[in-house]
């Protein structure tokens, strides 16, 4: 039997503007399998990002209910769902979110060292995943001299290297060109292969097409 890894239950999250109060999430919920691929669908303002910040441990839901691993982290503290996420989510953004003029080896050590990895082991898991995504031979290039998909593959390695329980990238090819854009889609194809729990959240229903499966968000709801 397929192993649920992650569990919201009528997750809803409401930002109170004075006056105006946004319903970003309405009774949302959703089951994460073990090696599953889904896609999060919607417009621009769908509650989509929304939706990733809760699952990922980067926002807590206004009301509802989170189980990461059999455990219920809806009413942790920010420390303890720091702690959490480093070890268990992998990020990857539009953007990459590297540290600029910082080497792509040191760039995906960054995570470790908010570990309990050693040390003395930074440099070869970072050098391992590097080698995953195809930039074995480029670990002392600086951020800032790579391409667009150079820098996404770097953010990748990273978002792999405390080998997160899931993995969620927030329009991974959004900030691409058409070419770099499939070969990242192959990657994350490739990691998926391997075993990989993998969430994606975009508004391109051709990337959306590579998950096993997708939802759709429209205006806070699944549709």
């Amino acid at each position: 039997m397929t192993k649920t890894i992650l569990k919201a239950t009528d997750i809803c999250k409401i930002y109170d503007l004075g006056e105006t109060k946004i319903h970003a999430l309405k009774n949302v919920s959703l089951e994460l399998f073990e090696n599953d691929f889904l896609a999060i669908v919607g417009k621009s303002g769908s509650g989509k990002s929304t939706l990733m910040h809760i699952l990922g441990l980067l926002d807590t839901p206004t009301s509802g209910e989170l189980i990461l691993k059999d455990k219920n982290v809806t009413k942790y503290t920010p420390n303890q769902l720091a702690h959490i996420r480093n070890e268990e989510i992998g990020f990857v953004f539009q953007f990459f979110n590297l540290l600029q003029r910082t080497s792509t080896l040191d760039n995906v050590i960054l995570p470790l060292k908010y570990s309990h990895v050693p040390k003395n082991q930074w440099e070869d898991k970072a050098k391992k995943m590097l080698e995953i995504v195809d930039l074995g031979d480029r670990l002392q290039n600086k951020s800032n001299e790579l391409s667009g998909g150079q820098k996404q593959r770097v953010a990748i390695a990273r978002a792999l290297v405390n080998d997160p329980a899931i993995i969620f990238a927030d329009e991974p090819t959004g900030n691409l060109d058409s070419k770099t854009g499939d070969e990242i889609v192959a990657l994350f194809k490739k990691l998926h292969s391997q075993g990989k729990t993998i969430i994606i959240v975009t508004h391109d229903d051709d990337l959306a097409k590579i998950a096993e499966r997708k939802i759709v968000l429209r205006d806070g709801i699944i549709v």
